[in-house]
């Protein structure tokens, strides 16, 4: 007889239970095939689905991409077991131990009475874990390679800050920034393109500096608004040509221009209550 959903329970243990099955020598030959390191691009797809159901606050594909998340955390997990590294029960006792450690003020004696108050006590409280082990040769270390690129430079800025590697204030930043643009337009006009390639990174740098000394919206966060705005605007404006019995790969760039123009200004005009 084959299995059915009420043979695994609703839960993560039902889960994994279902990643076990499939792995089992009567499973599935894909699924036993597939290691942590095959994983990691379907994790990384997931994730994406899932920040972009939250984004645009579509509820029924919120809940569906929670569950491939958690099925790709758990098939981690399924893997470890079968190694006989660590358990479910392992990563939920090691995960609310330390949530429980790192909120002092809610769990303990210590005291904060903001968020950056929470966030400076939780830099305490990581950095006293971290004080046994042995020193890393870099406070970088730990920033891995495998970051998105926008969130790593931010890190690494923030890590030279510990130690006073900063800006003094805001129009520094600004400053630099100007300063990069010019040697990018140089670059520009020198012909060489590697020079330009590592010029237009010192831009990107010091913009993400600007972002993370304004200590609002991380740089990912404010780049995903930005590229929605774009888009949004851009489907307008195949709407608006549509309108016009027209394509955009059809008009010339004066009539496109014109027609962003009036999106832009459309959505930029307040709405009349």
């Amino acid at each position: 007889m084959s299995d059915s959903p009420i043979d695994f329970p609703a839960s993560a243990d039902g889960l994994l239970a279902v990643l076990h099955r499939l792995r089992s020598p009567s499973g599935c030959p894909w699924d036993r095939k597939q290691t942590r390191q095959t994983l990691v691009k379907h994790l990384d797809g997931e994730c994406a689905e899932l920040i972009d159901a939250i984004l645009r606050d579509d509820v029924p594909n919120i809940r569906e991409e929670l569950g491939d998340v958690f099925m790709n955390l758990l098939f981690q997990v399924a893997i470890a077991e079968e190694k006989g590294e660590f358990t479910l029960t392992d990563v939920w006792q090691e995960i609310i131990a330390k949530m429980i450690r790192r909120h002092a003020h809610v769990f303990g004696d210590a005291h904060a009475d903001n968020a950056e108050e929470v966030a400076g006590l939780w830099q305490q409280i990581k950095a006293a874990e971290k004080a046994g082990n042995a020193m890393p040769a870099s406070i970088m270390d730990e920033l891995k390679l495998t970051m998105c690129p926008l969130t790593r430079a931010e890190k690494l800025q923030k890590k030279a800050a510990e130690v006073n590697f900063d800006w003094q204030d805001i129009s520094g930043v600004v400053d630099k920034i100007t300063e990069e643009l010019n040697e990018v337009k140089a670059a520009l006009a020198s012909g060489d393109e590697v020079h330009t390639d590592e010029e237009i990174g010192d831009l990107l740098f010091a913009v993400v500096n600007l972002i993370r000394f304004r200590n609002r919206d991380s740089a990912v966060d404010i780049m995903r608004k930005s590229n929605m705005k774009f888009e949004k605007r851009f489907r307008e404006m195949e709407h608006a040509a549509a309108a016009e019995h027209k394509e955009l790969n059809q008009m010339s760039a004066a009539e496109m221009d014109a027609i962003w123009d009036k999106v832009k200004h459309s959505a930029d005009t307040p709405a009349q209550v």
